[in-house]
């Protein structure tokens, strides 16, 4: 009946007085759907159960809530679902570099289950592939695709822009996340070395070759993953002037933490500049930092540094939460009056 239906949505407290209602989007694993009776019944995919009750009766809010200020919304424990909440990305598609893992996957999971078309943008595809269906398991009805990105080299770089402009898909959300930390001195088959080639110089050149789809594509956004660690280092020679040896050092010139640093000095000033470049073509950049000691697999490379991120660990915030919540909202601030 029309009262049953109304009471299902809204409800008054009997000492307070005050009215509340089913508001917002299903929780994150569920879906409405009609039976052949045309009922409505909704079904949660995560523990695979079926209900005719509203699960939204469990999240009623006020009729006239007090709006929270940003600060008060999120905290140290927000997750990447909880920015995302109430946000439909459908149409929007998004890549993602060094999806596999860590950030980069709980970044690619998080958009695809909002409904985005996801390409995850990885090293290695049978990885990437996993990932896919590790989303896919959660949802089978996300949208992702794993492809082979190695920032490692500039053809690998060129490739993928290539595959991807074959598609003839729109590109929204650019995410350059992939990084090394702690490497070994390498150089790349370009005769680069590689924490510089990798974190900075082919996330830049991707930029450059998808430039064109980000303009026609507007309003779209770039997100570079940098770091506050790039305070503690400098990119110029006593003149003044940029040295470019400090970007590429020799073996004997290398220092693991100071070249990551530097290569992030150059994610920020390469993001403002984009930003001030693409802007008024509806193409915004942000750098942002995901957090202090953040506990990922980007310390691998070494055991000092495996021991360092085991011992804070308990004083850290995880992949899905706190810190992350900062990477998540910075992409997706309003443009040009249009939500992403």
């Amino acid at each position: 009946s029309e009262l049953h239906l109304e009471e299902k949505t809204q409800w008054e407290h009997p000492k307070s007085g005050k009215r509340k209602r089913v508001a917002g989007d299903l929780p994150y694993g569920w879906e409405q759907e009609t039976d052949e009776n045309g009922q409505v019944y909704f079904v949660d995919h995560i523990n695979k159960r079926t209900t005719y009750l509203d699960p939204r009766l469990a999240f009623t809010v006020e009729d006239n809530p007090a709006k929270p200020t940003t600060r008060q919304k999120y905290d140290g424990n927000t997750t990447a679902m909880e920015i995302l909440q109430g946000r439909d990305l459908s149409g929007k598609v998004v890549i993602v570099t060094g999806a596999n893992s860590g950030i980069g996957f709980e970044t690619a999971k998080s958009l695809a289950l909002h409904g985005a078309c996801v390409i995850l943008a990885c090293r290695s595809l049978a990885r990437g592939n996993e990932a896919v269906q590790r989303i896919l398991g959660e949802w089978h009805k996300a949208k992702v695709e794993a492809m082979t990105l190695d920032l490692a080299s500039l053809q690998s770089v060129q490739n993928f822009a290539e595959a991807f402009k074959s598609k003839n898909l729109p590109l929204h959300i650019l995410i350059c996340n992939a990084a090394v930390f702690a490497a070994p001195w390498s150089l790349t088959e370009d005769g680069l070395e590689s924490t510089f080639q990798v974190n900075h110089l082919g996330h830049f050149y991707l930029v450059q070759l998808l430039e064109d789809v980000l303009r026609q594509s507007s309003p779209a956004r770039v997100v570079m993953v940098s770091s506050e660690s790039h305070r503690f280092s400098e990119i110029k020679d006593s003149s003044g002037k940029l040295d470019f040896s400090l970007l590429s050092p020799s073996k004997k010139e290398y220092w693991a933490m100071l070249a990551y640093n530097r290569s992030k000095l150059c994610n920020i000033l390469f993001s403002n500049e984009l930003n001030r470049r693409l802007s008024p073509h509806g193409v915004t950049s942000n750098s942002v930092h995901p957090g202090n000691m953040i506990y990922s697999s980007l310390h691998r490379n070494w055991w000092v540094y495996t021991l360092l991120f085991t011992l804070v660990r308990p004083f850290t915030k995880s992949m899905v939460s706190g810190r992350f919540k900062l990477f998540c909202a910075s992409s997706f601030f309003q443009i040009r009056g249009e939500k992403l």
